[in-house]
């Protein structure tokens, strides 16, 4: 979750929502990304999005078994649809999203063998953010 959060950071520098993800197989990174939606002037290009496209990439194939992605701020339910399709292992997400995140609206949208853990370094996910934002405002 720590390089998440560094990834997270790198999006707040380049003036995006800091988000940051970051996808592990067999112990070693395979993709790193965040948020790009502000620079590719792209709804669909959040941090998730990103990492699962350069995962696939790394591991030549379009399933993600035996991934681990980690993400700063609970996926949206477009996030989830792709983690769901591309059957991520296991997903990490650090700060709940209370108004935009998965489990208000689509709980069941990942893989159902998907295991689901949350609020791993919350405090600091939720820090990052909400400055972001406050500074916004």
């Amino acid at each position: 979750m720590r390089k998440a959060l560094v990834e997270a950071q790198l999006a707040a520098d380049e003036g995006e929502v800091p988000i940051g993800a970051v996808i592990v197989h067999n112990g070693r990174i395979i993709a790193r990304a965040h948020n790009l939606t502000e620079t590719l002037n792209d709804a669909t290009a959040h941090a998730e999005m990103q990492a699962i496209t350069s995962a696939t990439s790394a591991i030549g194939g379009k399933y993600l078994h035996d991934c681990t992605l980690y993400v700063t701020v609970e996926p949206c339910v477009m996030c989830a649809g792709a983690i769901g399709w591309s059957q991520v292992s296991r997903v990490v997400y650090g700060t709940p999203d209370e108004k935009r995140g998965f489990s208000l609206f689509a709980p069941k949208a990942m893989h159902p063998k998907t295991e689901i853990i949350g609020c791993v370094l919350q405090r600091e996910c939720k820090e990052l953010i909400q400055a972001f934002f406050k500074e916004k405002r």
